[in-house]
C-alpha cells in the first residue's frame, strides 16, 4: 500500500506546560543535599571565643567566599576560598586556602567536616609572632571546623589554632 504510514503534521492542539515533564528546567536545589555541588559558599563570623584573655583582643569581622568544586579526593569534596577579616587586634587580614569536605555520616547529610590549608597575611608589627612563622607577613594556616546545614543555610564552629573558635553562618548561593 502506497502512502500508508505515519503522517507527520503541525499540532494545533493544546500543549503542555514548557516547564513540566522530563525538560523541565531544574534548580540546584531540586537536587538530594549530598548530590549538590559546583556552588558557592557564602559566611561571616558572628562570634569568636577566645581561649586566653588579651586585653588587646577584639571581636573578629570576617566574609567569606568558598567554591565546592564536583571533584573529590580522600572521600572529601574539594574547596577553595578566600576571606576577608579583621583578625583579633583590629588588623585588616586575607587568607586563601584549599581543602576538603566531609560529610562522615551517610544518615545525617546536614552535618560536615571542613579542613582548609593556605596562606594568611595581615598580622604585623606588635602582633606578628601571634601566628607561627609569620617571619614576612604571610604564614601558613590550617584551619578545621565542623558545620551543620539546613537547606541552603549553614551554621560552622571553627577552629582557630589553639587560640579561639569561631561560629559562623552562611548561604550556598544558587
Amino acid at each position: 500500500m502506497m502512502g500508508a504510514g505515519v503522517a507527520w503534521a503541525q499540532d494545533t492542539g493544546p500543549k503542555a506546560p514548557a516547564d513540566s515533564g522530563l525538560f523541565a528546567p531544574k534548580s540546584a536545589w531540586d537536587a538530594p543535599e549530598p548530590w549538590r555541588t559546583d556552588r558557592f559558599y557564602l559566611q561571616t563570623a558572628i562570634a569568636t571565643i577566645h581561649f586566653h584573655y588579651d586585653s588587646a583582643h577584639e571581636q573578629s569581622v570576617a566574609l567569606d567566599l568558598i567554591y565546592r568544586f564536583d571533584e573529590r579526593w580522600l572521600g572529601g569534596q574539594w574547596i577553595a576560598g578566600g576571606a576577608l577579616f579583621t583578625n583579633s587586634f583590629g588588623q585588616f587580614s586575607q587568607v586563601v586556602y584549599g581543602g576538603l569536605l566531609w560529610r562522615p555520616l551517610e544518615e545525617y547529610q546536614p552535618f560536615y567536616l571542613k579542613v582548609g590549608a593556605g596562606v594568611i597575611h595581615g598580622y604585623s608589627g606588635a602582633y606578628q609572632d601571634k601566628i607561627p612563622y609569620n617571619s614576612t607577613g604571610f604564614a601558613p594556616a590550617i584551619v578545621p571546623s565542623a558545620g551543620y546545614c539546613w537547606g541552603r543555610y549553614c551554621s560552622e564552629v571553627v577552629l582557630l589554632g589553639f587560640n579561639a573558635l569561631m561560629i559562623t553562618v552562611g548561604a550556598t548561593l544558587p
